[in-house]
């Protein structure tokens, strides 16, 4: 048995017999990882209070050969993300985050990337930018990173500049001019998205309290990653699905609960 230490993201915290937890986690080294928490659902385990989703931590555990579950020792509480609970929208595109990163992260394989993507997005969260903000960046810089969603400046098949428009195909992957989509049928996407694409290319997270994007071209976004992402897993996201039904509720209330704190 071998014992590992490393920072990391906690991604999911699950219940298992009657005092343990699952924990899933995210580490720069060795990617996503899953193990057993044993005695964490217990009054006074010394898990407890730790086991934040999104928490940054620094874990260690131990790993035994042809064994699916690692056994993790101890949890140390970095960045605490209990904050991520103060309102509805923060629960649920937390949720999104979590799903996204665990279904596109390898396991065993360094993640520095994903991990800084979903930290750095994590902490503008609780730094107040907009929920749905970052779930509109951190979605497109999944699929840049999965290699499904490039530089949407340039067609990438005839290398012209993509200004008025772009088209992702029926049966493609990428953004290309109207000239490489020869007539295909496909979902046409506005110059405003287009820029929103370059401008969440080269912003941090955090950044984007300073000039929040308009809502259409956001929404235009939104509908291109899912589109792209479906077609490369075969299904959604079950948090997407819960995210957008919730929304669709409650949006009205929220917006209504909006204007009156602005008008006291």
């Amino acid at each position: 048995m071998r014992r590992y230490e490393s920072e990391a993201i906690l991604l999911e915290v699950s219940d298992l017999h009657e005092g343990d937890r699952i924990v899933t986690f995210l580490t720069r080294e060795q990617g996503r990882k899953r193990g057993v928490a044993r005695g964490a659902r217990r009054r006074y385990s010394r898990f407890v209070g730790q086991l934040q989703p999104l928490a940054r931590v620094r874990v260690d555990w131990f790993e035994k050969q042809d064994r699916d579950l690692v056994r993790i020792g101890d949890v140390e509480l970095l960045r605490p993300a209990a904050a991520l609970t103060s309102c509805l929208e923060r629960v649920l595109v937390g949720a999104y985050l979590a799903e996204q990163t665990a279904l596109f992260a390898q396991e065993n394989e360094p993640s520095e990337r994903t991990f800084r993507l979903l930290d750095a997005t994590t902490e503008a969260i609780l730094g107040g930018v907009d929920p749905l903000v970052c779930a509109r960046y951190f979605e497109m810089w999944t699929l840049r990173l999965a290699g499904l969603l490039g530089d949407a400046s340039v067609c990438p098949l005839c290398e012209r500049e993509l200004r008025d428009h772009a088209v992702l195909p029926d049966e493609g992957e990428a953004l290309v001019c109207d000239e490489c989509a020869r007539g295909a049928s496909g979902r046409r996407i506005g110059a405003p998205t287009l820029r929103l694409i370059g401008v969440f290319a080269r912003t941090p997270p955090r950044a984007l309290a300073e000039a929040p994007p308009a809502g259409s071209a956001l929404r235009e976004l939104q509908v291109l990653c899912a589109e792209i992402r479906r077609r490369f897993l075969g299904h959604e996201l079950r948090s997407y699905g819960v995210m957008e039904r919730t929304l669709a509720e409650v949006g009205p209330d929220l917006e209504a609960k909006d204007a009156a704190e602005g008008a006291g």
